[in-house]
């Protein structure tokens, strides 16, 4: 019986105790994913470390185009597709907890204000919505 490895992230560990100290200045913030870590709230993620180590956050119209300024940053961009509700934070920036904090709690209440994230919805027989009943 070969034992299964757990995953484990290719993210700097430098990187990675960052952004864990970001996330602790908050206690109410659950760091959550093994490989890709992020913070969510009602099932809308409002951080996350891409897989090279580099900060994501979520903000709101007017903090995202205040914060692209002032940093001279840009959107985030995942796979080649641009993320419109994430800013990438400059990797400097990441060092500068003090800095950052602010924009922590930005961040998850503009997630907060999104709504929770639908589940998929079960039908009177206990289908998932879209699935064909087996007789």
């Amino acid at each position: 019986m070969v034992a299964s490895k757990k995953p484990t992230s290719a993210i700097p560990a430098t990187k990675l105790a960052l952004y864990e100290k970001l996330i602790a200045t908050d206690p109410t913030i659950e760091r959550k994913g093994v490989t890709i870590p992020y913070t969510s709230t009602n099932g809308k993620m409002f951080t996350y470390l891409s897989p090279t180590g580099d900060l994501r956050l979520r903000l709101p119209d007017d903090e995202r185009e205040a914060f692209l300024k002032k940093y001279r940053t840009k959107l985030a961009t995942s796979n080649g597709v641009v993320m419109k509700d994430f800013v990438a934070v400059p990797p400097a920036l990441l060092a500068r907890t003090a800095l950052l904090r602010p924009y922590l709690g930005m961040s998850r209440a503009y997630a907060a204000r999104l709504g929770s994230k639908r589940g998929t919805k079960r039908a009177a027989n206990g289908a998932t919505k879209g699935a064909r009943a087996v007789r």
